[in-house]
């Protein structure tokens, strides 16, 4: 991880106090009209947070990050959209049942607690956009896209309000047929595109998954707190079988799909990019493009993390 106060220092030198409402920004200062009290400071908030990330990678010491654990959350926040206008990133609700207690959702309490020292140095912040922040914060941190972002969602009181499905994406429906369908009727509830869809996957360039809370193990590139297109790279050129062995012992987890060294794993929701042709041909454009993938991610994450947030005209110069 870089060092946080050089990197905040040249990134963040110009004071920016921002309304808890009309922000509309790129992880960087801006300015809109707003009238809303208290005032947050999203640069000392951004600040923490990336504080956060590199203290506690520095703790762990194993290579390991809060990058992508936090990159989820804001995603786990926000998928729960549905048609109907209900869920999105408004609310905060994974706070409560029943989404704390979704199987989706394993795990994240850890995240939620982590940011805890953050909400407490910025109580004017709300816990939606702290959460969805946090996501912004660790793709940047980590190299990736400046993501446009706008406060001004609120926190719920209970999980009352919160979907009656779980509504988040599964890594394996049982079928290459069935999880490519499954894929994309989660996606396109959410108003996504093929498109968008292979670029917002390509977040798995990010953290591990962990047999504790998903059952699956693995990290999915081998830089797993570098923001990159590493993830599409693998994808087409790598070979993939499933997982047969772990440890020198027979592999009883879920079906899932590891590279010739056994080091890296993709889940058969990540295979289907590379089985379906419309996936795949954004697949193949991202792994030779960069810079296309870093553009449409901060389109769609930023679409995203927005979700169910009824905003109020903003007007930023």
């Amino acid at each position: 991880m870089m060092n946080t106060a050089a990197r905040f220092g040249s990134r963040y030198a110009a004071p920016a106090a921002a309304t808890g409402t009309l922000l509309a920004l790129s992880l960087s200062p801006a300015v809109a009209e707003a009238k809303a009290e208290p005032m947050t400071d999203v640069n000392a908030v951004k600040k923490s947070i990336a504080d956060l990330i590199e203290d506690d990678a520095e703790r762990r010491g194993d290579g390991t990050s809060l990058t992508g654990t936090f990159v989820r959350l804001a995603w786990h926040c926000a998928g729960t959209y549905m048609a109907d206008g209900s869920g999105g990133s408004n609310g905060a609700r994974m706070r409560f049942s029943p989404e704390a207690s979704w199987g989706a959702n394993a795990g994240l309490d850890i995240p939620r607690k982590a940011l805890e020292d953050v909400k407490t140095k910025h109580p004017e912040i709300s816990y939606a956009d702290l959460y969805t922040l946090a996501g912004a914060v660790a793709v940047e941190e980590s190299g990736g896209p400046r993501i446009p972002f706008r406060l001004g969602r609120t926190d719920a009181d209970s999980g009352e309000t919160s979907p009656k499905v779980c509504g988040l994406p599964d890594a394996d429906k049982g079928s290459l047929k069935n999880t490519t369908q499954h894929v994309r009727d989660v996606f396109y509830r959410m108003g996504f595109n093929d498109r968008e869809i292979v670029a917002l996957l390509g977040a798995h360039a990010l953290g591990r998954c962990h047999t504790e809370a998903s059952g699956y193990w693995g990290p999915w590139t081998f830089a797993e707190n570098t923001f990159s297109n590493e993830y599409f790279r693998l994808l087409v050129e790598e070979r993939w079988s499933p997982k047969m062995s772990h440890n020198g012992k027979p592999w009883e987890g879920p079906d899932q799909y590891e590279d010739s060294t056994g080091k890296l794993m993709m889940l058969p929701s990540d295979m289907v990019l590379v089985q379906d042709p419309a996936f795949k041909t954004v697949v193949e454009l991202y792994a030779k493009d960069e810079d296309a993938f870093f553009k449409d991610f901060a389109s769609a994450y930023a679409k995203l993390l927005e979700l169910g947030v009824d905003f109020p005209s903003t007007k930023a110069w």
